[in-house]
């Protein structure tokens, strides 16, 4: 990502030296992973986390068939341990909730296990402080994924986008609060302090993912009555403001004709009543011939990218294709004599 949105050279950066106009934001959930790597204390805690379920779930086939049968015979909430990846959708929050609710089991299964590794994973979560930290980043990466499950659908917009990071926005606020007073947003956290609350460094983390969405997502220039105009033209109340943000975005846009345009728009009974979604609306309802400036400027922020889901799904093939394993095949590939029948090939498991 950083040799695409890199602010001097990446490529985003080219464009607006050609486009000065280019409206550009970075991926949301990669702007989410960066606001939940704030803090050396929790980076750490993290690392020790799934340094832990590697030692139980990838160090060695038998420990991890051993570790799944013993799960299975304690009636655990999972049977397994998830492993974590720095690029997929939710892994953190998902390993984190998995390790949370089978943390009593996994004290077991240590305690019957002679290594030092294994003597040194059981201090750490016989450790109340750092389980706390775990707790604490189980809560807050569960609230992250909530708003990333709301901006992966395929067909959004990207007001629908913005509304959730704004919401999301508002919401870390009363966290804050939340963590000085009853923990409603931070269950296993209450489970893990028993309501003996020590929020003053789950405080400054979270002033801290404040700080890093306000930085990241403020500078977006698509404003309020821009976004409703998109909406739902019809609840713009102030024409001139809605202009003066319009022209800010677009300064190729008249105020004037904006202005007249959204009157006109308004005052459409046919297009009042009309049951659509908001891109046929703009796409077939709006026509250029009637509506040119708002119909254009609809048009340029639709085309916009109202999900991360396109970006983030290539996460997957990606990861195959540079994976070792993939490697054989793509070298027999490119040895053989005779070019390969691709589509053929594609159905077959070894490649």
């Amino acid at each position: 990502m950083a040799s695409m949105m890199g602010r001097e050279r990446g490529l985003v950066q080219r464009l607006k030296d050609h486009h000065p106009d280019l409206i550009s934001y970075h991926c949301i959930i990669h702007q989410s992973v960066l606001c939940a790597n704030l803090g050396e204390v929790y980076s750490e805690i993290m690392a020790t986390v799934m340094r832990l379920i590697h030692f139980l779930r990838a160090s060695s086939s038998l420990q991890h068939r051993l570790l799944c049968t013993f799960l299975t015979e304690v009636n655990a909430t999972f049977d397994d341990l998830l492993l974590h990846n720095n690029i997929r959708w939710l892994s953190k929050g998902k390993v984190l909730e998995r390790f949370w609710a089978i943390r009593k089991e996994l004290q077991v299964f240590l305690s019957e296990k002679k290594s030092a590794k294994a003597k040194q994973f059981m201090e750490f979560m016989q450790n109340e402080e750092k389980m706390e930290a775990v707790a604490f980043l189980a809560d807050i990466t569960s609230h992250l994924n909530d708003l990333n499950l709301k901006i992966q659908g395929k067909n959004n917009t990207v007001c629908e986008l913005m509304s959730a990071v704004r919401a999301f926005q508002r919401k870390l606020e009363v966290f804050k609060s939340d963590l000085q007073e009853g923990l409603l947003y931070f269950p296993k956290l209450l489970e893990q302090t028993k309501g003996e609350n020590r929020p003053q460094n789950h405080v400054a983390f979270l002033e801290k993912l404040i700080e890093n969405f306000k930085i990241r997502f403020d500078d977006f220039r698509l404003g309020k009555q821009v976004l409703l105009y998109i909406e739902n033209p019809f609840l713009v109340r102030n024409v001139r403001e809605f202009s003066a943000e319009a022209q800010q975005i677009f300064p190729w846009a008249s105020a004037a004709s904006l202005q007249s345009e959204l009157i006109d728009l308004q005052e459409n009974l046919a297009l009042k009543e009309a049951d659509c979604d908001t891109p046929t609306f703009w796409t077939k309802m709006v026509t250029a011939a009637n509506f040119p400036l708002l119909h254009k400027m609809a048009l340029h922020i639709l085309t916009m990218f109202g999900s991360t889901y396109r970006c983030d799904s290539a996460f997957s093939p990606m990861n195959t294709c540079i994976s070792v394993s993939a490697w054989p095949s793509c070298l027999l590939c490119q040895s053989l004599g005779n070019r390969p029948k691709v589509p053929l090939l594609s159905l077959s498991n070894s490649v």
